[in-house]
């Protein structure tokens, strides 16, 4: 096969920022925890894309986790360029800010997290932008007995396995608990 990214599925998140003063989003799959303290993640974007432009300018950015029900707007953020449409008025989000007033954040979005720029590597054809959470916030309507469930979250995933499975997923049955399996 060759050197292939086969790391599937990721999860399709909906990263925020405010480019040319209007907030805007792009759907990215390559996200993920890169530190437990600091509390810290990453998002890979492309170095082309608009949205880097925001993230650079502002060195904050957002990332939505959008629910499967927002497939559709989900897609439309990772198809077309904010510099051409306006997403928040296309998709009909509600917007709403945290702690970071350049970081944007969708209240349709079942979890939402604010972060702060501590560095980017640029790494080939994309970008590597690393955050400080600095705030997290998670739908009341998305708990259970306290505890996040991840079924009312119902993230959506991305696979690219090939061009004919290439496309968004929900998350599946569980499975087993953490460090039970003997």
């Amino acid at each position: 096969m060759g050197a292939q990214q086969l790391l599937n599925p990721r999860p399709a998140v909906l990263v925020g920022t405010v480019v040319d003063d209007k907030p805007n989003f792009i759907t990215v799959s390559w996200a993920g925890i890169t530190s437990a303290e600091p509390p810290t993640m990453s998002v890979a974007v492309r170095n082309i894309r608009y949205s880097l432009k925001g993230i650079q300018q502002n060195l904050t950015f957002s990332v939505n986790i959008p629910s499967a029900d927002l497939v559709k707007e989900t897609d439309f953020c990772g198809t077309v360029s904010g510099s051409e449409y306006n997403k928040v008025n296309e998709c009909g989000f509600e917007i709403f800010y945290g702690n970071l007033k350049d970081a944007p954040l969708i209240e349709q979005c079942p979890i939402n997290i604010e972060c702060e720029v501590l560095q980017i590597v640029a790494i080939g054809d994309h970008s590597l932008i690393i955050g400080k959470i600095i705030e997290s916030y998670l739908t009341d309507d998305c708990f259970i007995n306290g505890t996040p469930d991840i079924k009312k979250i119902d993230p959506l995933c991305f696979c690219s396995f090939t061009q004919n499975s290439m496309g968004y997923y929900k998350v599946g049955e569980f499975v087993a608990k953490t460090a039970s399996i003997k």
